[in-house]
């Protein structure tokens, strides 16, 4: 579950982790009433789970009523990589003289929670790792003790951040380490965290995900679930118990299985499309479920063909099969492209029962993932 940066916000604030002065707004007139009540200069941000909102131009500062009330305009409404921004974060701003990267999340391969910091804070932390690798500073903390002050110190120092504001940057690192820890998170971060021109030490910015397993522990954050839904699509995912995720291409993905899933994503990226979403509809794949996910994935405007990778196990390929075709009967029309791929526990028979006036069948993963990939070329062409 990902929180708003306003959720986070409020999060990291009860922490004692000090954020910006911010009101949330949802209409023009709100956001006006909240830069009155901030003060100038301001920021007006967009509340939507993507990333590089401001290049977007779902990130505006302004400096006087009537500029509040243009980006409010601007904003409000907008879409931004898909998405229809329906609130704003109205922020006091910062007088910033240095930006850094703080932030903690899971390191599968080494098995434990990984601290990091970066003198690069204010860009895209994905990319730095992957062409200066060496400007991020890593520490590895064992789980069964929980970070200690030293550890937190040693990245900060190896980072390189200037030692008048080392230890406000330890001490937030080790605040977002407990918060990691205590609320099941799976990422928490901070980018940037700023210097200020007073020589103060702020969040300007927040990501925390929490693991949706452990909400059940969680009230409090459990509470902000519903809020934290980006669109329709995300909701009904919710509420039809789909792992789902929306991306920003063309190519609709569906799947009973992570593993599957993820696979499927991986090779529509190698045959040159791009993926339109993450969607596992898990075991079973009856006729219900199957129609459920086609609603959603055929709901998503920015979906132009559909492949559907479907392994049978205990529940067999023609059950499967007969899954899809319930369910895409259950449609006057068609209206994307749909491929099919079955493998698996009586997977022949479920490709001799799969109505082919409805879907096309291919025996491999690859071919109908480049059968999909070739559908979506063609209605842009």
């Amino acid at each position: 579950m990902k929180l708003h940066e306003y959720q986070a916000k409020e999060v990291f604030a009860d922490a004692g982790i000090p954020v910006p002065e911010s009101r949330l707004a949802s209409s023009v007139d709100e956001v006006v009433e909240a830069v009155g009540e901030i003060g100038f200069p301001a920021a007006i941000k967009a509340q939507v789970h993507v990333g590089g909102r401001g290049k977007a131009g779902g990130i505006e500062i302004v400096t006087s009523e009537d500029e509040a009330r243009e980006a409010a305009e601007s904003i409000l409404g907008m879409d931004l990589k898909g998405y229809t921004v329906e609130r704003v974060l109205v922020e006091a701003g910062v007088d910033f003289v240095d930006e850094l990267y703080v932030g903690v999340t899971m390191d599968r391969s080494a098995g434990e929670p990984v601290a990091m910091v970066s003198t690069e804070g204010g860009v895209d932390i994905e990319q730095v790792a992957e062409e200066t690798p060496e400007a991020i500073a890593r520490e590895h903390v064992d789980p069964a003790f929980g970070m200690h002050p030293y550890e937190s110190r040693k990245v900060v120092y190896e980072a390189g951040v200037d030692r008048e504001f080392a230890g406000e940057v330890a001490s937030i690192l080790r605040t977002l380490f407990d918060l990691y820890e205590s609320s099941d998170a799976s990422e928490i971060e901070v980018n940037p965290v700023m210097i200020t021109a007073d020589d103060d030490v702020i969040a300007a910015d927040a990501v925390m995900n929490i693991d949706e397993d452990a909400l059940f522990r969680q009230p409090e954050l459990a509470e902000m679930e519903e809020d934290s839904y980006e669109d329709d699509l995300e909701r009904k995912a919710g509420e039809y118990g789909f792992d789902y995720v929306r991306l920003s291409g063309n190519v609709g993905i569906i799947g009973n299985g992570a593993g599957l899933v993820m696979t499927t994503l991986d090779l529509v990226d190698y045959y040159g499309g791009t993926p339109a979403n993450f969607l596992d509809i898990g075991g079973g794949a009856k006729a219900e479920r199957v129609t459920n996910a086609l609603d959603m994935v055929f709901s998503d405007e920015n979906v132009d063909s559909v492949v559907f990778n479907i392994f049978g196990g205990i529940t067999r390929g023609d059950e499967v099969a007969k899954g899809i075709n319930e369910a895409l009967e259950q449609f006057d029309e068609i209206p994307k492209p749909v491929t099919v791929r079955l493998a698996g526990t009586n997977a022949e028979e479920g490709m001799e029962i799969l109505n082919t006036d409805l879907v096309t069948v291919e025996k491999t993963l690859e071919s109908a993932v480049q059968r999909a990939v070739a559908d979506a070329e063609e209605v842009n062409e």
